[in-house]
């Protein structure tokens, strides 16, 4: 027996018994006639002590060549410690050592083992076995259990049936980019990794499984960043015999489930908000809606006079900052040098200061007067002491630039608070969207999308105004899930890819298994999937998804530990009828 009790379990009540633990040697102390040991495994820390009047002196040495990260087996009794730490679970009581065995040695750890360590991310990235053993990472991924099980929980309950789906799948055109898998018995063809299980999930409803979830691993070969990986988990869910609110209500309750059950904090009824509505008051379809700075229009009171920044703008719009008539001049050209960042890329902001006599100062007071930028000041909400931010230009352009900068103040300014919950549903999105690259339509969400009722026969007259039967649930300015009511016949399948592009010899290709499905008495049906590993991170109070995955990839999509991705040898490739030309 390795252990009788681990090392966060022991306490004053086990006093007088005889124990055994095993662990990581986190440091020892050694005080000449007396050595002491913080011994630590998953659990916690419990001090051994050597005594040089009580332990055989062979122990006595042995003990002195334990290094850190050793792992240890010790035999002793439990006493009671004579100076007690309060800050360890098990800070009043000490194990006396009668026997000690070396399970293994360890090298010295290229970063220390403690919670503020000295290791820098590459570093602790290349070696995250070693990572994995302090305390933060390690409950970031028992918290993210605790996650996982709280949802399979909610939705067993709700009848929800867990189901495998397959990883190695057909290739598809829309959505990102595919990582591709060469098949060694189909010479010259290949799989797919699966961006999501969604035609999979479609194909179980119409086999009747009413109700399905999967925790399920997904792949897209795209782009990275903080809170994206190229392989991620999806919260992947499907019911059928419903309509949007069904979702909604379903879903909106098994958020709330995980903020009581996870955070402990209660939340009403989600407000809801239009894709339109999120784009003309916040700038983007995720807004943040912990704090205020809502997008004030000022085209009408803006556009009169003889400032053609403004007049050749297609929109003028503006955000009030809260008390930022504060900011001195300097602070305030900061800010301008913000927006005119390549990544924001305004040409420049005018901003009103709103005087606690009443009177504004501008910076283009030459072409407004008081009563304009009363107006403003109307438009935006901005108060008495506030700081109005106007930028102008092309309407999609300009909204993402002053929702970027709505966010830098707000982080500026400490609104975005991890303790405060603020969920949001988006409906009525587009169905699709215009992509100048390629000339053409693209399906905002997916291709299995359903138009809202009423709204298919716009395809061929407007399809830019046809409103998607989609939603997405927000939590913190954070897209956490998405989802749609699907197509479910042939027929409408069939419309939505040819203006999605497809001839129908491509359709049939590509998606005819789904369409031949739905000839065999396809349910109404509709889904979500959650990004778990951007949830657990916001319920976690953080927003980077590394910390919340075992093993992740570093922003150029390398796993630095295993070093990969890799080359293959050549027999490999020959195997596989790939032929690369490799530099010699």
């Amino acid at each position: 027996m390795y252990r009788s009790h681990t090392c966060g379990e022991l306490r004053k009540n086990h006093c007088n018994e005889t124990v055994t633990l095993s662990g990581w040697v986190q440091k020892s102390r050694d005080k000449g006639f007396m050595i002491w040991v913080d011994l630590r495994d998953r659990y916690g820390i419990t001090q051994l002590m050597f005594d040089e009047e009580r332990t055989p002196k062979e122990m006595m040495e042995k003990a002195r060549t334990l290094g850190r990260e050793f792992v240890i087996q010790v035999t002793g009794n439990v006493i009671e410690r004579v100076s007690k730490n309060p800050n360890l679970p098990t800070g009043d009581i000490e194990i006396l050592v009668t026997e000690l065995t070396v399970l293994n040695e360890s090298l010295v750890p290229p970063f220390t083992i403690e919670d503020k360590t000295d290791g820098g991310e590459d570093l602790r990235m290349k070696y995250r076995y070693l990572d994995i053993r302090r305390n933060p990472v390690r409950e970031n991924l028992i918290f993210r259990h605790k996650v996982s099980m709280a949802v399979r929980n909610y939705l067993s309950n709700l009848d929800f049936i867990e189901v495998e789906t397959p990883y190695l799948i057909k290739s598809t055109p829309e959505g990102a980019r595919d990582f591709v898998v060469p098949s060694r018995m189909n010479e010259g063809q290949f799989y797919a990794l699966p961006q999501s299980p969604q035609t999979f999930k479609q194909l179980l409803m119409v086999g009747g499984m009413d109700k399905y979830f999967q925790i399920v691993k997904c792949f897209r070969d795209e782009d990275l960043r903080a809170d994206r990986q190229p392989e991620f988990t999806q919260i992947d869910c499907e019911m059928a015999f419903v309509e949007q609110e069904d979702i909604l209500n379903a879903f909106e309750g098994l958020t709330k489930y995980l903020l009581k059950e996870i955070n402990n904090v209660e939340i009403g009824d989600f407000p809801r908000m239009t894709y339109d509505d999120a784009m003309k008051r916040y700038g983007n379809d995720k807004p943040d809606i912990r704090f205020g700075m809502e997008f004030g229009e000022l085209n009408e009171v803006a556009q009169h006079k003889d400032f053609k920044v403004f007049n050749q703008a297609e929109l003028v719009v503006g955000i009030a900052i809260p008390e930022g008539n504060s900011y001195s001049r300097k602070e305030i050209d900061k800010i301008i040098d913000w927006v005119r960042r390549p990544q924001v890329g305004a040409l420049g902001m005018v901003y009103v200061r709103c005087n606690e006599d009443g009177i504004f100062k501008s910076s283009v007071d030459k072409f407004y007067d008081q009563e304009d930028l009363a107006k403003w000041a109307e438009k935006t909400d901005a108060k008495s002491g506030d700081l109005i931010c106007v930028l102008s230009g092309e309407t999609n352009k300009v909204r993402a630039q002053l929702s970027a900068l709505r966010m830098e103040i707000a982080e500026r300014k400490g609104l975005r608070k991890s303790n405060e919950f603020a969920p949001l549903w988006v409906i009525d999105f587009p169905l699709l969207e215009w992509d100048e690259d390629s000339a053409r339509f693209h399906a905002m969400h997916h291709p299995f999308t359903s138009p809202k009722p009423g709204q298919i026969e716009l395809l061929d007259t407007n399809p830019g105004e046809v409103k998607a039967n989609a939603y997405d649930l927000v939590l913190n300015g954070n897209e956490i899930g998405g989802g749609s009511i699907r197509i479910h016949d042939k027929e409408t399948q069939a419309i939505m890819l040819r203006h999605l592009g497809f001839s129908e010899e491509e359709a049939v290709a590509q998606f005819g298994f789904l369409m031949d499905a739905f000839q065999f008495g396809a349910p109404p049906h509709g889904g979500i999937a959650f990004g778990l590993d951007r949830l657990v991170s916001i319920l976690g109070g953080q927003e980077t998804i590394r910390d919340f995955i075992a093993f992740p990839k570093n922003n150029s999509g390398r796993d630095v530990m295993i070093d990969a991705p890799s080359p293959l040898d050549k027999l490999q490739l020959d195997e596989l009828s790939l032929a690369l030309n490799l530099k010699p």
